[in-house]
């Protein structure tokens, strides 16, 4: 596992002595005095990921219903934006760790962005900026679901009041049902893209062997509406092997169960995002080795370790 503190502490008076005169350099030392300076708080990251935010994390910090940054939003209405039905944007307030990762959340058939908002304060409080949407209309297919989160997420680095606090390089998509299906259909389109977190997905489309973004699938043991056996399963299935990939079957679940707010979805995705928007490894821990049957978890499937 990857402990900052122990890398920052030697680091700090050694950046320090090494002044080049670089921005980079200038920069690497700061974060290291930064990491020194709050012992663990939101503004520690390693000199040597610049992507790391937020503390050393545990399991009560990804279980947690917040986690350690503030969080603003501000709402985006339908008549502003082309291409997607609007939304909300959940931000960390501070600016003091310079930008974060961002991911656009889709819901699902005859849903709107109440279903899925619940992720929209949880993750951004982890250090992310998240954009929960509506669709153009609430019987969107996942095609169309997926150019909208495409367009949400080039209307967040490109045209939205926080733009300033992405980092356009670092971002992954979401969505239930349909909405799930929609953030295969976008990472296909979008190779880019980092991340890619289907939430009980629904599509027509069984096989997706182009994908080549990180792709976690959460499936439900007791799903009718997308029955894991010709949904969840087979679209973890028809990802490339050689893929970052992972498929947990929520135990005890129903379709809808991603649309309230759930500890398992939370720290796993999180755990994905932090891993694959921010090259965090110090989450891999909570990945690999894979985990085990419990309360929660019906199955998990995975590649361990993680390539990229």
């Amino acid at each position: 596992m990857h402990h900052p503190h122990s890398t920052t502490r030697p680091q700090a008076p050694a950046s320090a002595r090494r002044r080049t005169g670089r921005l980079a350099g200038a920069a690497a030392a700061l974060a290291a005095l930064v990491g020194l300076g709050t012992l663990g708080g939101p503004g520690a990251h390693a000199a040597d990921n610049p992507y790391e935010r937020g503390p050393a994390p545990t399991t009560s910090s990804i279980e947690a219903a917040r986690g350690p940054y503030a969080v603003s939003q501000t709402s985006v209405s339908s008549l502003a934006v082309t291409g997607f039905g609007g939304g909300t944007i959940y931000y960390p307030t501070s600016t003091s760790d310079g930008t974060f990762g961002a991911v656009a959340v889709s819901p699902g058939f005859t849903a709107y962005e109440s279903s899925i908002a619940w992720l929209g304060p949880r993750l951004a409080s982890q250090g992310f900026v998240v954009f929960t949407i509506d669709t153009l209309t609430t019987v969107d297919q996942p095609d169309s679901r997926g150019r909208q989160l495409l367009a949400a997420l080039d209307y967040l680095t490109e045209r939205s009041s926080v733009r300033g606090r992405v980092d356009a390089s670092r971002l992954g998509v979401m969505g239930h049902s349909m909405g799930g299906g929609g953030s295969l259909e976008a990472a296909k389109t979008r190779p880019s893209l980092q991340a890619a977190i289907p939430l009980t997905p629904w599509n027509t489309d069984k096989s997706w062997p182009e994908l080549t973004t990180p792709t976690l699938i959460f499936g439900a043991d007791g799903d009718t509406v997308a029955p894991v056996a010709t949904h969840a399963e087979p679209f973890y299935n028809g990802l490339s092997s050689r893929l970052d990939r992972a498929y947990l079957e929520l135990n005890g679940a129903t379709h809808f169960t991603p649309n309230s707010s759930n500890t398992t979805i939370a720290k796993y995705s999180i755990s994905w995002l932090k891993r694959f928007i921010d090259n965090d490894t110090r989450y891999e821990q909570f990945l690999c080795p894979l985990p085990q049957p419990s309360l929660t978890i019906e199955e998990y499937r995975g590649n361990c370790p993680h390539t990229s």
